[in-house]
């Protein structure tokens, strides 16, 4: 009989977007299967703490998870190898210095001795935001030489940070709205040479954004001056860096905002294409997660000439942030014109998601659903990309001896 590949799902995490990760975790398990996987769920509290087994149940569905002492199956191993190779590891600490202490073994630490290591073949990582698309967590798995789900840290780090995003799409010739980037600490030292700046580059309205943040979490619209400041200084309490784009359409119009969702490793292929019609001003939080006004149209309404360059546009995205796996790449497209206007509206390439949400109706799940791939397929199809990523990792020499 062969072996049952164990398969580890990680989620919650210390970002902003941590409940949209139980939502993507809770469908994901309640969808692979259990007749071909032996899966292990390990969450991550709001707090930074690694609980698995009832522990991370408990979290995945609301409840307190209890003050364990750290355990490990063998005083030799880390904290970290501990969690990722046996997921017996029922806490890690939040503070990195605390790491570096001897372990304590509690009682029951003699028991999880005689258990049999429960070594992950792969890690799906549904931790969505800042400490989970951004690099950090697949920086840990390569450390571990373990397989994983999605983009490596490049592709994470790029995806999640949306300047240096942007740079790459422009190094690759993709269409963009005009944007600029600045620095908390430049907006705070002089909040006026700023304003001067972002008004001299950008004519409203204008997006201001975290530029390491997903789920439109501190997104603000502005639409003239008078509420850039509050607009600025929300981003600003989400991350050092800031993004300004300039809207699409001009004022009081609104772009098509369409979603691609992307699949693959070296050779990724595009879904069909979908749309969002937002209930709200803009898809913010809000008209994502706390609304059901927001209308999803897949396919979207499209000439067969614009979807094929929307997807095509979404591969090349894919490829120039070096994507690995899975990701949703967002376009805006100009409001159609005047009628009669033999103008085309022009489609231009918004962000990528390395880590898309992952319920099962989720706007990347459901692209492929369209596109003929259901969900317990897809999950068998990432779970595959990711072994083959870290097979082909495995070419690579990494010493001279």
């Amino acid at each position: 009989m062969k072996k049952k590949q164990r398969i580890g799902i990680l989620f919650g995490g210390r970002s902003g977007e941590h409940e949209v990760s139980l939502l993507s975790a809770a469908s994901i398990l309640k969808a692979i299967d259990k007749k071909k996987y032996d899966v292990v769920p390990i969450g991550i509290t709001k707090e930074g703490r690694w609980v698995t087994a009832s522990d991370a149940h408990a979290l995945l569905t609301g409840q307190q998870a209890p003050e364990n002492p750290l355990l490990a199956g063998d005083p030799a191993a880390t904290p970290t190898a501990a969690v990722i190779k046996k997921g017996e590891a029922v806490i890690i600490p939040p503070v990195p210095a605390e790491s570096l202490q001897p372990l304590q073994l509690s009682a029951s630490a003699e028991l999880a001795r005689s258990r049999p290591a429960l070594d992950l073949d792969v890690i799906f990582p549904v931790l969505h935001g800042t400490f989970g698309e951004d690099g950090t967590i697949q920086g840990l798995f390569e450390l571990a030489d373990i397989a994983y789900v999605g983009s490596g840290v490049l592709g994470s780090a790029a995806g999640m940070d949306k300047a240096a995003m942007k740079r790459l799409f422009a190094a690759a010739g993709l269409p963009q709205t005009p944007w600029l980037s600045l620095l908390r600490s430049e907006w705070n030292a002089n909040p006026r040479a700023c304003t001067k700046k972002i008004e001299a580059a950008l004519k409203y309205p204008v997006f201001v954004k975290p530029a390491n943040l997903g789920s439109s979490v501190g997104i603000s619209k502005v639409h003239d001056r008078s509420e850039l400041a509050a607009a600025m200084d929300l981003a600003a309490s989400f991350d050092r860096k800031l993004v300004i784009e300039q809207g699409v359409g001009g004022p009081g119009a609104k772009p098509r905002e369409l979603e691609v969702a992307v699949l693959g490793n070296d050779s990724p292929e595009a879904s069909v294409v979908g749309e969002i019609v937002p209930g709200a001003e803009f898809y913010d939080y809000d008209a994502k997660y706390l609304s059901d006004t927001s209308v999803p149209i897949i396919p979207a309404k499209l000439t067969a000439a614009e979807s094929k360059q929307i997807r095509q546009m979404a591969v090349e995205a894919f490829k120039a942030c070096d994507c690995a796996g899975l990701a949703r790449v967002d376009f805006l497209m100009e409001p159609a014109g005047k009628k009669g206007s033999k103008k085309k509206p022009r489609i231009f390439l918004n962000e990528i998601n390395t880590l898309p949400g992952f319920t099962s109706i989720s706007m990347y799940p459901k692209l492929w659903g369209a596109s003929g791939l259901p969900y317990k397929q897809l999950i068998d199809r990432l779970i595959q990309l990711a072994s083959e990523r870290h097979q082909e990792k495995r070419q690579t020499q990494f010493s001279r001896v």
